[in-house]
Order: structure tokens, then sequence, then C-alpha cells
């Protein structure tokens, strides 16, 4: 067993690595902090919690939408022509809710779609560098897990970054300077040498793309539900701390469940795993769903702020498990687009998760909302258990995906040899 911290900053000392890292986290700022800053944002100006929802709601569908989109033309096209322009035109949705408003509603949710359209697919883009960057198979696995810990601290630390940036001046501003921040950090990872000297893996034709694998079909299945119930713990977290009376409650049970989050994933780093990453994935489900169900008993602000924190254990050891999994079943040539296409299941549960616990919260009250989390963690295991036998099966090993990439730390010594990769450089 090795420690988790030297081993991540083995990582971090590659050339080029801390970069890219830090680079895309600050680049999906807007995105992790999205529907947050638009639940503040709506209600701030008048909007009832079904608006407030809905519009988080539009926001991740067409985020959705357009990340394996995305995906696919930065395959297709490579990293600086797709993410830097998307990064820019996605500001500008934000930019112009801030400036318009919730009126015309029809006007606010055009804005929501192109903000989350746009939305450039930075976290896709830095798991297809990791092999390029790493080289060897057990170093990019344990960047996975670095991923994983490290959106964490972005989850922990963005709710309460746009929290202070509404207290200090307003929400409307809260949304323009977290969009200006997210351009500056894809700015970095687009002018890296890594990113600009990265190509796709050669692709086979099909209009598919990474939906022709089975086991990828399947992982994804799963993750719309875990992303369903993230997305119903937004609101549901609004609706508690309006019920106590002080909004940096929210904020609080956010990185709570961040912060939860941070450690499992920290924990779950420290060690190699033995065996098939997709049975040790049906686990992880299992025990992040069982952390969702007590949130449904809405216990003072203390206890409430412990149960978000344990509910978030599982959340960074089940992303860098399904990570790896992603990778395994991904047809070559379709790196970016089969992470985006995570990216995206995610998203429309989310965005279902939000649209649902509005009305769940003003039908049946707060612990209903949390009651979706719940439901959303079991269905999302259930998924895993009927389709284990297509999981199993994974449709390329490290050692048969060599021919997709393959740039280890003895290519950029001038040797070449079979290696572990999701693309190549050029």
């Amino acid at each position: 067993m090795a420690a988790a911290p030297s081993g991540y900053a083995d990582l971090l000392k590659a050339p080029h690595a801390a970069r890219l890292l830090i680079g895309t986290l600050i680049g999906r700022l807007p995105n992790g902090t999205a529907p947050i800053a638009i639940l503040l944002f709506t209600r701030a100006e008048g909007g009832s919690y079904s608006l407030a929802g809905a519009l988080a709601a539009v926001y991740g569908v067409a985020n959705a939408v357009g990340q394996p989109l995305l995906g696919r033309a930065v395959d297709m096209y490579g990293q600086p022509r797709v993410q830097l322009p998307a990064a820019l035109l996605s500001a500008l949705g934000m930019a112009l809710l801030a400036l318009l408003g919730i009126e015309p509603v029809l006007l606010a949710h055009a804005a929501v779609v192109v903000a989350g359209l746009f939305t450039p697919p930075l976290e896709g883009g830095l798991r297809a560098l990791w092999p390029s960057v790493l080289g060897r198979e057990d170093r990019v696995h344990r960047a996975y897990a670095l991923d994983a810990v490290a959106q964490e601290v972005m989850f922990t630390a963005g709710p309460l970054l746009v929290t202070l940036f509404v207290s200090l001046w307003s929400p409307a501003a809260a949304i323009v300077l977290i969009n200006a921040i997210g351009v500056l950090g894809a700015l970095s990872v687009v002018l890296s040498e890594p990113s600009r000297a990265w190509r796709s893996a050669p692709r086979e034709a099909h209009w598919l793309g990474a939906l022709r694998s089975p086991g990828l079909l399947a992982l994804l299945g799963s993750f719309f539900f875990v992303g369903l119930a993230l997305g119903s713990i937004t609101v549901a977290g609004v609706a508690y701390a309006d019920d106590h009376g002080r909004a940096s409650v929210y904020g609080w049970l956010m990185a709570a469940l961040g912060l939860g989050a941070l450690i499992g994933g920290t924990v779950y780093g420290a060690r190699r795993w033995a065996g098939p990453p997709e049975r040790r994935l049906t686990v992880l489900v299992g025990l992040l769903a069982l952390g969702y169900l007590p949130l449904a008993l809405t216990p003072g602000v203390g206890a409430m702020t412990a149960l978000a924190a344990l509910s978030g254990v599982f959340l960074a050891p089940a992303l860098a498990c399904a990570f790896i999994v992603v990778d395994r079943h991904a047809p070559s040539g379709t790196v970016t687009e089969a992470f985006s296409w995570l990216v995206t299941t995610f998203g429309v549960g989310a965005a279902l998760g939000m649209a649902a616990a509005g009305p769940a919260v003003e039908l049946a009250g707060t612990s209903a909302s949390f009651g979706v989390a719940g439901a959303g963690g079991i269905a999302a295991l259930l998924v895993l258990l009927a389709t284990r036998r297509v999981l199993e099966v994974p449709r390329r090993t490290a050692q048969q995906a060599a021919h997709t990439v393959a740039v280890s730390e003895n290519d950029r010594n001038g040797a070449r040899e079979p290696g572990f990769s999701s693309g190549h450089q050029a």
C-alpha cells in the first residue's frame, strides 16, 4: 500500500501535470457551480423554486447535449480548436442571463441553453491527456483517483466561493466573475504543449461513436441515476436552508458533501486495488446509495451537515473507478467522447433530479426532495447489478489498447514501446 499524498505528489511532478489539472479545475468552475449560481440568482430575482429548478435543469440538459458533440469534435479536430471557443460562448451565455435577469422567461432559458450547450469538455479532455503525460497504466489509474479528489476540492470550495461573491456583491456579479475565471482556466489548458500536440487514436467510422459499446451504455445508465441523486440534493439543500432561515446553511451543506467525497477519494487513492474495476464499482455505488438514504431524515443543521459529509464519502471513489471502466470499454478513437458521455448522462440525471426535487419540495416538503436522492442511489445500484455480465467483458484491455496511443515515459526519451493510452501526440 502506498501513501496517497506522496503518490499524488509524484504525479504532479510530471511535466505539465499540475498545470493541466489546475487549469482544468478552474476551467470547469463555471460548470461545477452553475446549478448553485442559477438557483441563487433566480431566487434573488424573485423567481419560484420551480423556475429555479427548471432553469438549472435546462442548463443541465443543454450541457448534456453539448458534451458528447464537443467531445467528438475534440477527438476529430484536437483540443484548442474546440475548447477555447466553446468556453467563450458558454461564458457569454451566462453573462447574458446575469445582465437580463429572469424576465422574459424565454430569453433566460435561451441564455442558459447557450451556456450549457457550449460548456467545453475539459473533463474528458484531461482524462484523454493523462496517458501522454504520465505514460504507465498504474500512474494513469492513480491520476484518475487524483482527478476525482481534485474535483471534490472544487465542489467543496465552489459553493463557498459562489456564496462569498454573492455576499460581497450580488448573484449576478458572482455569475459573471465565476465564468471569467473559467475562461482563464480553459486558456491555460489549451495553450499547454500536451493539449496542443494531442491527437486522438485512429477512429472507426460509426454514427454511434462511443455508444456502440454495451459496457459503456451500462455504466452510463447507472451514473444517470447517480446524477439524479446529486441534482435533487442541490435543490433540496436550498429548501433546507430556507427552512432554517439562513442562506449560508446551503453553502455549508454542499461544502460538506464535497468534503466527504474529498476524504473518501483520498483514502481510496491510498492503495492499489486488485480485481476487475467493474465489480469494485458495484460495491462503491451500493455504499454511495446507502449514504443518500439518511438525508431524508432532515435533522438539525449540525447533524444534517454531518450526514451530507457522510453521503459524499463514496462519491469520489465511485467516480475514479468509473473513469477506469470508461477507458476499458470505450472504442478506439472515442476516448474524449466516451468521457464526455459520462458527463452527459450525469448532467441529464442531475437536471431531472433538480426538476423533480423542486415540485417535491412544494408538494411534500424538504424530506421528500431528499428522498429523491435515496431513490436515485438505489436505482444506480440496480442498473449495475442488472448489467454485470455486460460490464465484466471490457471492450478492450490495456494491452489491447496499446495501438490507440502510447506515449510512455520511454516514448518521450525516444524509444517507443506498447503502453496504456487513449490518444497520441502529433
